[in-house]
């Protein structure tokens, strides 16, 4: 098919024919006198434009009809005639309005006007220079900073809000008020004693606020810091995110009120550090994110107290923290930079740790550092010149010996904020607390040489037996201005507390009786001659020989009786086969029938999965013992997880979650004091068994404290294994006797040392076979009658930490407990005695 010719011209002349003379462009007759002329902006001038005061005229009005009776119907404009589109029949099918969519600024009228007028300098307050007293105006470049108002992030008038800081009850002092506090104090001072000030030989430049020139403002006269402006206006009230507010509880609540205080130095404002040993599970890391969002995003003038904060804890709990930030604070809320050490690169950590250290300003991108102990300590160099605004230090009895590497690598941090957590900030010594003391706030208490001299060895010669009266007094005097100094930064509450808000939780010290195997062998090596060359002070491995009785009570699978226990062959039964030897193959039965412990445990076990849905926590020092609990899990076929010192810290919070799990076929979680101790929750289970004792009260308190935490469902049975007379029973009575003190002194270092003297070795390796509990006969319980030592009278109130105030339980008494697996061992001798504590009374 052809090309359609069109049916009318494109013009009105015809097609090809020329333009008419009127639209053609004129002739240039003298080209060079043309070009000569100075140039002209070619707009076309309308007079019809432009008004008698030369403003101009809107387009729209220019256009418009005549008069508005031309707008009637079926009225077209020959403008409008011009911008139809009409097609190969003649129809219209579009109309464009010319110029519709233009803006008026891009209109030729405007642009000519425009650049018509003169220039004048664009004045937001334009002042007639006639009337006189204008200042000049600034010059073009130097834009003047606003003064900022302050304002409280949050609305402190709210009834639901948690206000941290009322600027009209208490003034926080700035450092620079401090400076100048201490200075007009010093000068008093010396004008009273008659001492002449040496002159400040610092150079006039270096002193602060003092400028070298003046600036272009000054020289204008315009000058004004906006900084002193807001001086004027006063503090603003600081409140804690109403997210946080609405699921604190109100021990946490006073808990990051003390935090706030100590850190802002309304308590000192020399001393901005502070200790939080809530016990375990009264929410330290919820508490502690409380206060470092608050800093991050709030102050008393309105803006933000810090930049950085770096939180330091086990690699074990690095991503657990990354991950209760997001669980408290909300998806991106804030994005922290999480290294622990083991699963990044070295050269990936350094550059990392230059970045986040050199970031400021607008380019700190991820406010909070989260980075283990070890990591922290090799790579320090990097952090040297960053200035940190808050430093949170978990499971911070790690900073217990001042002269460890991790201790000097943490102080010589930038940073006056400092707050550790800690659940046990005591456990052995008061030199141990004075090393926390000291990091948090450093010169508190004076070196430790003062510290020494002034308050540990007068409270050490007051508590002495041989004491007289004048040093008991002078003991208490030390002790109690000690406690005076050290109460206003340091905050511990029970996890009594949590009776409140968790179900009711049934801890028991369970006293187990040897099997007839480990009885005999037990005798035999107290009795032997290398046992007593060690009491006649002759032998030099007390702690060995020590090791080896806590082994034995265990399990005899962890003795290796040709080297440790020579001469015992003959009280090894003929049926004993050892389960860990080379050899013994993954499958290989336990012959717990030679354990008291393992006889109780394997009927627990057994119990619980027949009876119940429970699930359970084994703990134990020795991973030896673990392998043997592994093994017999094995060969029953029970379903079992394991965390210690070898697994990958990447898998382990994922092994946590897995058995955390209610849909999780495993209900046995092994799990090693010394690896996963700290700061893991296991609230998956509700039971859980603590399989040997340890000489540090804290690791038992840490690994005790797994299941009976937030999140908690079901009521917690918790159990703790003491073989009845031996030396477990020793270490047990020593632990006692720690926490009962711990408040101020318990063991001094050479008390320490005084542990293995003579007297106190023969009483660690003395074997009481006919005692039913020996700790319970040290008591001299009052409660207790008969040889069976039977409970006839209640306590009035039980204490968690005096176990004379539990509940004392024989062995006729298990069949009235509430605990169907101890009413099982009713029908054995395993057990000999039972101390119970019950949360809810």
């Amino acid at each position: 098919m052809g090309r359609r010719l069109q049916n009318k011209p494109t013009s009105a002349l015809g097609t090809g024919a020329g333009l008419p003379k009127d639209q053609r462009p004129r002739t240039v007759a003298d080209p060079v006198s043309t070009l000569s002329k100075p140039f002209k902006i070619p707009f076309k001038t309308r007079s019809s434009a432009v008004t008698t005061n030369g403003k101009s005229v809107r387009s729209a009005r220019l256009k418009g009809p005549a008069s508005y009776s031309e707008m009637a119907d079926g009225a077209v404009s020959s403008e409008d005639k011009e911008n139809e589109v009409i097609d190969v029949n003649g129809n219209v099918i579009i109309s464009k309005k010319k110029n519709a969519l233009k803006r008026l600024s891009d209109t030729n009228d405007f642009i000519e006007n425009k650049l018509r007028k003169t220039f004048t300098v664009p004045l937001a307050n334009k002042v007639n220079n006639s009337t006189g007293g204008a200042s000049p105006p600034p010059p073009l470049g130097t834009k003047r900073k606003p003064i900022m108002v302050p304002r409280p992030l949050h609305d402190p008038t709210d009834e639901t809000a948690i206000v941290l800081y009322d600027p009209t009850v208490e003034k926080i002092i700035s450092d620079d008020d401090l400076e100048a506090l201490d200075k007009a104090i010093a000068e008093a001072k010396a004008r009273d004693e008659g001492i002449e000030l040496p002159k400040n030989e610092e150079p006039e430049l270096k002193k602060k606020n003092i400028k070298v020139q003046r600036s272009l403002r000054e020289m204008l006269g315009i000058a004004k810091n906006p900084e002193d402006a807001e001086k004027k206006f006063p503090d603003v009230p600081v409140v804690i995110d109403p997210k946080l507010a609405k699921i604190l509880r109100p021990h946490q609540v006073e808990g990051v009120k003390f935090l706030y205080r100590c850190v802002s130095g309304l308590v000192d404002p020399r001393a901005k550090g502070c200790i939080m040993a809530d016990e375990m599970g009264l929410g330290k890391t919820l508490q502690c994110i409380a206060l470092m969002w608050t800093l991050l995003k709030q102050g008393p003038r309105g803006k933000k107290s810090i930049d950085k904060a770096i939180v330091v804890c086990p690699s074990s709990l690095v991503r657990n923290w990354a991950n209760e930030l997001v669980k408290w604070l909300g998806e991106g809320a804030v994005t922290p930079l999480a290294i622990d050490g083991k699963t990044t690169k070295p050269n990936e950590v350094v550059s990392a740790l230059q970045q986040w250290s050199l970031a400021k300003g607008r380019n700190v991108v991820r406010p909070v550092l989260i980075i283990s102990y070890e990591t922290l300590r090799r790579n320090v160099e990097n952090l040297k010149g960053c200035e940190v605004g808050l430093l949170l230090a978990d499971e911070g009895h790690r900073l217990k010996n001042g002269d460890s590497l991790t201790f000097t690598s943490l102080d010589s941090l930038n940073c006056k904020r400092r707050v550790i957590l800690s659940g046990t900030p005591i456990q052995n010594d008061l030199s141990e607390y004075f090393a926390l003391l000291n990091f948090a706030n450093p010169g508190l208490l004076g070196t430790r040489n003062d510290f020494r001299k002034n308050f540990e060895l007068p409270i050490l010669r007051g508590r002495d037996a041989d004491s007289d009266e004048k040093d008991v007094k002078k003991g208490e005097e030390k002790l109690q201005m000690l406690s005076t100094i050290v109460s206003k930064f340091i905050i511990r509450r029970t996890n009594d507390i949590l009776s409140k808000y968790l179900p009711c939780k049934y801890e028991h010290v369970i006293f187990v009786n040897l099997s007839e195997m480990q009885l005999k062998l037990y005798r035999h090596f107290i009795t032997s001659p290398d046992i007593k060359k060690l009491l006649r002070g002759v032998g030099s491995q007390p702690l060995k020989a020590i090791g080896l009785l806590k082994k034995l009570c265990n399990h005899p699978d962890l003795i290796n009786f040709d080297e440790e226990f020579q001469g015992s062959e003959h009280l090894i039964p003929d049926d004993y086969v050892n389960s860990i030897s080379v050899g013994g193959g993954r499958n290989k039965e336990v012959q717990t029938w030679h354990s008291g412990k393992f006889q109780i445990l394997e009927r627990f076990l057994r119990t619980i999965r027949s009876e119940s849905n429970d699930k359970i926590v084994l703990i134990s020092n020795y991973t030896q013992t673990l392998d043997i609990i592994e093994k017999m899990c094995r060969f029953n076929h029970y379903g079992s997880l394991r965390l210690d010192g070898t697994m990958n810290i990447n898998k382990r919070q994922k092994l946590v979650d897995r058995f955390n799990d209610p849909e999780s076929p495993e209900f046995i979680f092994l799990l090693s004091s010394k690896a996963g101790g700290c700061g893991i929750n296991l609230i998956g289970a509700n039971r859980l068994i603590l399989i040997d004792p340890d000489w540090n009260p804290a690791s038992d308190q840490q690994a005790l404290a797994r299941v009976w935490r937030d999140g908690q469902k079901k009521d917690c049975f918790i159990y703790r294994f003491i073989t009845t007379g031996s030396i477990e029973e020793k270490i047990f009575q020593r632990q006692s006797m720690k926490m009962s003190l711990s408040s101020c002194v318990v063991d001094e270092k050479e008390d320490v040392e005084r542990l293995f003297s003579t007297d106190n070795l023969r009483q660690l390796f003395e074997f009481n076979e006919q005692t039913i509990c020996d700790t319970h006969d040290s008591f001299k319980c009052k409660r207790c009658f008969g040889p069976d030592s039977k409970q006839k009278i209640k306590a009035n109130c039980m204490l968690y930490g005096d176990a004379t105030s539990w509940n004392h339980i024989n062995h006729s008494g298990l069949k009235t407990t509430n605990d169907h697996l101890l009413k099982n061992e009713a029908e054995f001798n395993s057990i000999s005695y039972v101390f119970q504590y019950i949360s809810h009374v």
